[in-house]
């Protein structure tokens, strides 16, 4: 069995030429070009910050008010995303998830008050029918 000279390439690898780096080697940038990766951003920096700097205040109101009072956060939902439309604020997501929360909670209240008003009236319809 005959194995290729050192100077030939082995098998699998490619010819080196003589602008590509050797194996394990950074590549260099050529004078006036770009450097191959851009530097690393400075300690505690988050990075740009967003192009439209306001968040809609009613947007976050109504996120809280689907946990404190959700018909309220109905309200400010509704009111939130019109607002956004015109004044191309931020929060639109914001006010989309008060809005799905409130009316899943308030959905959930009313489903809770029909059940026990339900059970009140059934209750009292058959404790008086005792012989």
């Amino acid at each position: 069995m005959s194995y290729p000279p050192p100077s030939d390439p082995g098998w699998g690898e490619q010819p080196h030429k003589g602008d590509q780096p050797h194996w394990g080697e950074q590549p260099q940038p050529h004078w006036g070009g770009q450097p191959p990766y851009p530097p690393p951003p400075a300690y505690g920096s988050y990075g740009p910050a967003p192009a439209s700097g306001n968040m809609n205040v009613m947007a976050i109101l109504s996120l809280v008010f689907a946990f404190v009072f959700a018909p309220v956060g109905i309200l400010l939902g509704h009111m939130a995303r019109r607002q956004i439309r015109q004044t191309h604020e931020q929060g639109e997501q914001l006010a989309f998830w008060g809005l799905i929360a409130s009316y899943v909670i308030t959905g959930l209240y009313l489903l809770f008050c029909c059940g026990w008003l339900s059970l009140v009236v059934w209750a009292g319809a058959n404790s008086g029918t005792t012989t």
